[in-house]
């Protein structure tokens, strides 16, 4: 079997920085996928839910309580999937779906069953995406766009790498937000030393901000796996990040 790159996609990246899903910037994500596994398995870690379910419908008396989220999350999930099932399907690339929670990581018989199922999927050349199952969990509605998942999705498949896909080149030691003279962190060697240059910013669509990124780098660290934050803005961003032609930030074990 292949080596195995575990990717995480946002919710910014997903809308490109808008409301609604964009068809285009899931075609570019395919157009990566297909010439990334001429050499690696690939699992993709998607949110992007309830901006799909905004897509499609407008829940009468939507806001931002998690009751109203976990609804337009079980509306918005399988019409995501079906984007990205008909979008890869023109590349030929086979996905499938397999919904989580952070529970299922307390729990040694989940965890064995869930690398058996995802390592069956590679074996046969599909592509898990992998979402919180939010209409029973709410960590990432509360706490962080799947990037702690991700980094727990990594943690048992012992992936060459993890790649969160961001809106932002990696990280920076001011805020670049709301100062210009902001200057990018290509390498941390020592997570202790990087906590006083988090800012974040809230979104109204994705709720990963920079500590949870952070958070996540902590989990791949104990685990020695390495992680790229790569901005999902710029185009091919996946492979001229693994050919170096764009900056981004890494995390070395």
């Amino acid at each position: 079997m292949k080596e195995k790159i575990v990717i995480k996609i946002g919710t910014s990246t997903l809308t490109k920085g808008g409301k609604r899903i964009s068809y285009g910037k899931i075609e570019e994500i395919a157009k990566q996928c297909l010439e990334l596994k001429k050499d690696f398995d690939i699992v993709l870690v998607s949110s992007g839910a309830i901006a799909s379910a905004k897509q499609f419908i407008d829940l009468d008396g939507y806001n931002k309580n998690v009751d109203s989220k976990q609804a337009m999350a079980a509306i918005g999930q399988p019409k995501l999937l079906n984007i990205y099932d008909k979008v890869f399907n023109n590349f030929d690339l086979k996905v499938a779906q397999c919904l989580m929670t952070y529970r299922d990581f307390e729990n040694p018989s989940a965890i064995i069953n869930t690398k058996q199922t995802i390592l069956k999927l590679l074996e046969h050349s599909y592509i898990p995406i992998i979402n919180e199952n939010d209409t029973i969990a709410i960590e990432e509605i509360v706490l962080g766009d799947n990037d702690k998942l991700s980094a727990l999705v990594a943690s048992i498949l012992k992936p060459k790498l993890l790649i969160l896909i961001s809106d932002i080149d990696g990280l920076y030691d001011k805020n670049p937000h709301i100062n210009d003279k902001a200057s990018l962190i290509p390498v941390v060697s020592d997570l202790s030393d990087v906590y006083g240059y988090i800012t974040d910013l809230e979104s109204d669509l994705g709720t990963g901000g920079m500590y949870s990124k952070i958070e996540a780098a902590k989990i791949c660290k104990k685990n020695k796996i390495e992680m790229w934050i790569v901005n999902g803005k710029k185009d091919n961003f996946i492979i001229d990040a693994m050919g170096s032609k764009i900056n981004f930030t890494k995390f070395e074990v």
